[in-house]
């Protein structure tokens, strides 16, 4: 008989060990996929994770689409992982997105059509802090009245969509637009627009302020009282109280920053790659990201590595998609494996596997 023994301490070799599994047992899992929907899973393996890269054919428009979807990914994972280390549940990264991207397209709305240093500089601050005072509802509830932040938070996605597709259809639709649904379009206001910052690259202002992000988290985790606070709290609620931490300060603060990264992503998606606010803008970075800081294992380089890997996923499956007639639903579902046997292994980290005598 099999049971499960728990650990004095997490397993350092198993929470190495386990984000590596996972993927090797998602590759397996998704084969199977594959194959039930009559597909080659080999190739369609190969496809996902070997063609954007080195097949010659993709791999000049997937090398540096590469950094434009990590680049999101890991802003967003980055500021989750800073609440999750710290048992702060924030899974509505998804409306704290949308909201930056609409309060930075409105700052350069706002000001069209003059041609001002100063305009993207106020869209950064403005989708921060759209981010940001997304957050604080769920924070301020939680601190106010003891409501739950993980239903909280995601609820609040589904107004944030709502009033997405309000701006699109209403307020932001373009004058000029024939009708259709949705803003101007940024990548053709140049003082609004995030373009590539070196030709042919993929690197914009979002994925600096990606890497940025890694470095200031690092940083503050291991040099920082506010890193030490995060740590403690995750690790023992009873002994953060003696160490000098105020839950509802922590809470509060968490939040914010995690609601000002997924604002920031927001805003930089809209003023580059994605270009305006539609009613279908978003597309699962918030909820993606949670996969990435959880396969990261909420470490800054680990997400830096997960945001790569999950972002190969993503352009793989495109290429999958029109290469092999794959459904979209299959690569995310693909993706949904990931999580799953990451979390599914992941007890492994904190509990050991012994064999019990059968008892009498």
């Amino acid at each position: 008989m099999l049971t499960l023994e728990k650990r004095p301490n997490p397993s350092r070799f198993w929470t190495i060990v386990t984000p590596l599994l996972a993927v090797a047992l998602t590759m397996i899992a998704g084969g199977l996929l594959f194959a039930i929907l009559g597909k080659n899973p080999v190739e369609a393996i190969r496809t996902i994770f070997w063609d954007p890269l080195f097949n010659e054919q993709f791999a000049a428009y997937s090398r540096p689409q590469l950094l434009v979807k990590a680049g999101p990914l890991v802003l967003i994972a980055v500021g989750l992982s800073l609440g999750f280390r710290a048992n702060i549940w924030n899974i509505g990264a998804e409306g704290q997105y949308i909201m930056g991207a609409i309060c930075g397209t409105a700052v350069a709305l706002a000001f069209y059509p003059a041609e001002h240093w100063y305009i993207f500089p106020l869209m950064i601050l403005a989708g921060a802090l759209g981010g940001w005072g997304w957050a604080m509802i769920p924070a301020f509830l939680k601190n106010r009245f003891g409501t739950n932040e993980i239903l909280v938070s995601l609820m609040l996605v589904y107004v944030a969509e709502n009033v997405e597709s309000w701006m699109a259809f209403g307020p932001m639709r373009n004058p000029q637009g024939m009708g259709f649904p949705g803003s101007r379009n940024l990548q053709q206001y140049p003082a609004a627009a995030n373009p590539e910052l070196i030709p042919g690259t993929g690197i914009h202002w979002g994925v600096v302020a990606a890497g940025l992000a890694v470095l200031l988290a690092y940083a503050l985790l291991k040099r920082h009282i506010f890193g030490f606070h995060v740590r403690v709290a995750g690790q023992s609620p009873r002994a953060a109280r003696f160490a000098g931490v105020e839950p509802k300060r922590l809470f509060t603060l968490c939040m914010g920053i995690s609601g000002a990264c997924a604002g920031l992503a927001g805003l930089f998606e809209v003023a580059g790659p994605s270009g305006q606010i539609t009613d279908s803008f978003n597309v699962g970075y918030g909820f993606t990201a949670i996969i990435v800081a959880y396969l990261g294992r909420l470490h800054p380089i680990g997400i830096l590595l997960a945001g790569l890997l999950l972002a190969l996923t993503y352009i793989g499956g495109e290429i999958a998609q029109l290469q092999l007639n794959l459904p979209a639903s299959a690569i995310q579902a693909f993706q949904g494996m990931l999580l799953f046997f990451l979390l599914g292994l992941d007890v492994l980290s904190n509990y050991r596997i012994k064999r019990k005598g059968a008892q009498k």
